[in-house]
């Protein structure tokens, strides 16, 4: 069985090395890796091949950034090549990006039989790119994979659970893997930043960072914390930066730094008192570490997270933000919701099972017309 994971994203990269790993000493199957280039800087991309200890990818199509149309176009027109010429019996895709979206897409348009590892989140924000991008390719894909029962919920509200079913999650599998390794090359870290002593941030969505008036509200809510609470740490990514510098913004009391690599991050997330972010991946990182996170959007697609306190949303809205700040320690307790960390066996498993099934038309021949 040859498998073809489409990735382009900091996330995505966590995910697809649980795969490599999981195939590796597999005879049987043969597991290739695109990386589409979405994100393009190395420390948004190799450095976390290095630290998952995974092979650099096959095939890297270097497209880059651009709008959304023109990036999804530009990734469908250099996948199609690299598709007719391994012929792969599946395509998987991951998760909520443009890369993900141009993968199923280019795909099923071969007939080639895709598979959706994170299908059926759902934030019901239309407005959000992400979630278009969630909503199509679980309509295309031949088999769903969900990473909880919640998500399952999800595709039977869309009559789409035939097609579905619950294997945990790869990024529990990731965190589980390499805590420990994160742990010991992260020690540098401990003196800087002491364990529940600092809260950590990220910034990066467009709808966070495109707009100045709302970006203006994030950063004087983490200023306040910063001022009044604890030490704030922001590691920026390359779109916020352009933005902060758009805006002329000089810190006062947060710290920003570069951006930090996987395994540094998993270290800062276990040590801080809690974590502010938009990110998805951090909101899930937050959680399997137990640290408290304050989601600053109006919406998540992790909806399990929010039990017991563990996450909470608060939108761009600064007395909301520093309200969940004060309260962020009585979060908890924390329910094994994300599987046992045997996700990607489980999905090895389901390729195999439904290849033999040949459920669907695209797996009927996976060949490329």
């Amino acid at each position: 069985m040859k498998i073809l994971s489409v990735i382009g994203t900091r996330p995505q990269f966590v995910k697809a090395a649980v795969i490599c790993r999981a195939t590796r000493n597999r005879a049987e199957i043969v597991h290739k890796v695109v990386d589409t280039g979405q994100h393009y800087d190395a420390a948004m991309s190799d450095v976390f091949f290095q630290e998952l200890g995974i092979p650099a990818p096959e095939y890297n199509l270097a497209v880059g950034s651009a709008s959304h149309g023109i990036q999804t176009g530009e990734m469908l027109k250099r996948l199609d090549p690299v598709l007719v010429s391994e012929k792969p019996d599946w395509v998987l895709v991951y998760g909520d990006t443009n890369s993900t979206l141009a993968g199923v897409l280019a795909a099923s348009k071969l007939h080639i039989a895709t598979a959706h590892i994170e299908a059926g989140m759902r934030s019901y924000n239309r407005s959000a790119p992400e979630e278009i991008n969630r909503l199509l390719t679980d309509k295309i894909a031949d088999l769903l994979l969900c990473a909880t029962p919640y998500a399952l919920d999800n595709l039977r509200k869309e009559r789409l659970e035939d097609r579905a079913l619950v294997t945990g999650d790869v990024m529990y599998d990731a965190y589980l893997t390499v805590r420990e390794a994160a742990e010991a090359r992260s020690a540098s870290f401990a003196s800087a930043c002491p364990a529940n002593e600092f809260a950590l941030a990220t910034i990066h969505r467009a709808d966070n960072t495109d707009n100045p008036d709302r970006l203006k509200t994030l950063l004087g809510a983490l200023e306040r914390v910063a001022r009044e609470i604890c030490p704030v740490l922001l590691p920026v990514h390359p779109r916020t930066r352009g933005m902060l510098a758009n805006l002329g913004y000089e810190p006062s009391h947060i710290k920003i730094v570069e951006p930090v690599s996987y395994l540094n991050m998993l270290y800062l997330l276990k040590r801080a008192c809690f974590v502010m972010t938009d990110s998805g991946g951090v909101q899930k990182e937050a959680y399997f570490a137990q640290t408290p996170c304050i989601t600053m959007r109006d919406e998540t697609e992790w909806n399990e997270t929010l039990e017991n306190g563990c996450n909470v949303l608060t939108g761009a809205d600064e007395a909301k933000i520093f309200s969940a700040a004060l309260s962020a320690r009585r979060a908890g307790p924390w329910r094994a919701v994300f599987g046992a960390g045997d996700a990607a066996e489980q999905i090895l498993q389901a390729l195999q099972g439904a290849r033999e099934l040949t459920l669907g038309p695209s797996m009927v021949s996976s060949s490329v017309a």
